[in-house]
């Protein structure tokens, strides 16, 4: 009996794209049907992150939640994938006994082959630790395994590279997802083909260290990330591209150049930067100083005047000092950052920066994250009233959450936009002139066609 599936997600994009990719297969291999109702399902999926410790923590509390499920229908498969589980392995199910799956990021192309040898044990309700367990790092094998992508809009992503050879001090990527491996030119371009073919219009090609890519051509060549983008924008039907998230070190200046000759490249780019201090970007082992950053930034500023750039940053790195917290104050307002996924730092287990000596009290540590989040705040908000009264190219997603009878699309700089207009928008663009901006999402008025 197929029955109904739910997944959750929690993290990245990358985390998002594995979602809609294990979607698929449990879809067309399994014969199952996705649900939105957890007490529904009979197959109980979540995608983790361990980025950061509530994240993870996060993870069992849902767990929790779910065996409460799997008591009322013993029969129920509770499976839990991505990062968290290619770190901890046997750990989930030794805190955890009655989850049935347990698989990495590079595994879920297997997925129906392991819902499949979990049911031939017997019951599924049984506490017998059983699990089935795959959390091996097979190279860039689930791209060539999985179906065919299904368009869920006008919007998707795809993965172009798996893992991270960077080993920065604080991050765990490396250890739960692998090194860097590339898809190859061919594969990735099928897949966008796919689903430009299916009416989508924007693609955000992914990977931890995207612009590291480095594609292997039929004929052996290898291309880097700028020019397959030169060719994703020239596949028909493609209008809009972006790509996330990038290293400092590989944004090179064929990226910049892209973003002079390809209109279809959206106005804004992520480049994490994590902090403004060159004494802790070294202790990150980062690779690059803040002029190195400040460069490329006026680099790309010279093609595209008017891009909006996002960052990430790390507040409390060990020994952060308030003169290396001033030179990151300093290097948002120099530059301007629209937005940012700002953290106060997270130790991960097995990372070097765990290990590093910290004297910095965290009350410190929370009124220098909470001085940063006001200056981002106040300069994204002031970005957005900049917009009011311009017209800007809109891709119309979904109809606004607060049920106004309104809609909501992403403009170029990646900034939402509520405005009143027909259903038969969706998945289309639309010109609206932004009227009013609000701390999160801009207001608009749609313009004749």
């Amino acid at each position: 009996m197929p029955g109904r599936f739910y997944i959750k997600t929690f993290g990245c994009q990358m985390n998002e794209y594995d979602s809609a990719r294990m979607a698929d297969v449990l879809c067309e291999r399994v014969g199952m049907t996705a649900t939105t109702e957890p007490a529904e399902a009979d197959v109980l999926v979540m995608n983790t992150c361990s980025v950061r410790e509530k994240a993870q923590e996060k993870v069992f509390s849902l767990l929790g939640e779910w065996r409460a499920l799997k008591a009322a229908r013993p029969g129920v498969l509770i499976g839990v994938g991505g990062c968290v589980a290619s770190q901890e392995g046997e750990g989930i199910t030794a805190r955890a006994p009655f989850v049935d799956l347990v698989f990495g990021p590079q595994t879920i192309h297997r997925l129906a082959d392991m819902i499949a040898a979990r049911r031939a044990q017997g019951p599924a309700g049984a506490l017998a630790g059983d699990a089935v367990i795959d959390v091996s790092f097979p190279e860039i094998e689930k791209f060539d395994r999985l179906p065919e992508p299904r368009a869920m809009g006008a919007r998707a992503f795809v993965s172009v590279m798996e893992g991270c050879s960077k080993y920065c001090s604080f991050c765990v990527v490396p250890y739960t997802r692998g090194d860097e491996v590339s898809r190859s030119f061919d594969s990735v371009l099928a897949e966008v083909r796919t689903l430009a073919a299916q009416g989508v219009a924007e693609i955000t090609l992914l990977g931890q260290n995207v612009n590291a890519y480095a594609g292997a051509m039929a004929d052996g060549a290898v291309v880097d990330l700028a020019t397959l983008i030169h060719h994703v924008a020239a596949v028909p039907g493609m209008q809009r591209l972006r790509f996330t998230t990038s290293h400092p070190l590989h944004f090179s200046d064929s990226l910049i150049e892209a973003y002079e000759r390809v209109p279809a490249l959206a106005d804004h780019l992520h480049l994490p930067v994590q902090s403004g201090s060159d004494r802790v970007l070294a202790l990150m082992k980062r690779g690059y100083t803040s002029l190195q950053y400040r460069e490329r930034i006026r680099a790309l500023r010279t093609v595209r005047p008017d891009i909006a750039i996002s960052t990430d940053l790390i507040v409390g790195f060990p020994g952060e000092s308030e003169r290396d917290f001033e030179a990151t104050l300093q290097l948002v307002s120099d530059i301007g950052f629209d937005q940012s996924f700002s953290f106060l730092f997270s130790p991960r287990p097995g990372t070097p920066a765990a290990s590093l000596p910290d004297e910095v009290p965290r009350e410190v540590k929370q009124a220098r994250f909470e001085r940063l989040q006001r200056l981002l705040d106040a300069q994204t908000l002031g970005i957005s009233r900049a917009m009011i009264g311009s017209t800007q190219r809109v891709l119309v997603e979904r109809r606004d959450k607060r049920g106004r009878g309104e809609l909501a699309g992403r403009t170029q700089n990646n900034r939402w936009v509520n405005f009143a207009g027909p259903g038969a928008l969706l998945n289309r663009f639309a010109a609206v002139t932004v009227t009013d901006a609000m701390p999160h999402s801009l207001r608009g008025r749609l313009e004749a066609a």
